[in-house]
């Protein structure tokens, strides 16, 4: 933000602002953190046929399977860039039960919404993002 403190512009001030309502639990406007979400891959390895080859493993015919194995939230979520990259969960060594629900929660995210409504949309984009997700509607309360 840049403003005038005076007439010359040697008085001018630059001042950076940074400031979110996001992950705040008490207050008059809320909007807590629900989960973070990260898969990190091997180097090489292409998300897409990672994931769908475990899907397969373990036993899930199609997404719509897959999507009835977890309890997801029930309402859309505000979805923010997690930068920079970090608390990703290792889809070598974790237990796929848990790669697989990050798998399906990523692939109904997009930069700023998770959207429980939306098509699982699995692309190397969606499987490699790095997101939280927080309830919103404390901030309308």
């Amino acid at each position: 933000m840049c403003a005038m403190t005076g007439s010359p512009r040697s008085r001018e001030r630059t001042e950076s602002i940074r400031s979110t309502l996001l992950g705040r639990v008490s207050g008059f406007v809320r909007c807590p953190r629900v989960i973070r979400l990260g898969l990190r891959f091997e180097k090489g390895d292409d998300p897409v046929t990672v994931i769908t080859n475990m899907l397969a493993e373990e036993g899930y015919l199609n997404l719509d399977a897959l999507r009835c194995a977890f309890k997801l939230p029930e309402t859309r979520l505000i979805c923010r860039p997690l930068y920079p990259v970090r608390g990703r969960l290792c889809v070598r060594t974790a237990s796929r039960r848990r790669v697989l629900k990050q798998a399906l929660m990523l692939g109904l995210c997009t930069n700023q919404v998770f959207d429980p409504g939306r098509p699982v949309l699995w692309t190397a984009t969606s499987l490699t993002r790095t997101v939280e997700l927080f309830d919103h509607r404390g901030f309308y309360a």
